[in-house]
């Protein structure tokens, strides 16, 4: 299993525990460019693709309904190179 596989699965398996800058990483991995935050916001979009990506740092963890947004994007997107 490579990085980007290894990465991806451990988000999908456990949605509740997403590390933050696993989630921005993960987010570049399929695509997404950082598109600037506020604070502790970080913005992510992709070209084709109208949903965007929001995180949001708490304690070095993105909020559950967040990595949700993320695991749907990765079965959108996570088997494409």
């Amino acid at each position: 299993m490579n990085a980007k596989a290894k990465l991806l699965s451990g988000i999908v398996a456990n949605p509740r525990q997403v590390r933050f800058a696993s989630a921005c990483k993960a987010a570049e991995m399929l695509g997404f460019v950082h598109k600037g935050g506020a604070g502790s916001h970080h913005a992510f979009a992709r070209s084709g693709e109208p949903t965007g990506l929001n995180f949001q740092n708490r304690g070095g963890f993105i909020p559950p309904y967040q990595a949700r947004q993320l695991i749907a994007m990765i079965e959108k997107y996570g088997d494409k190179p």
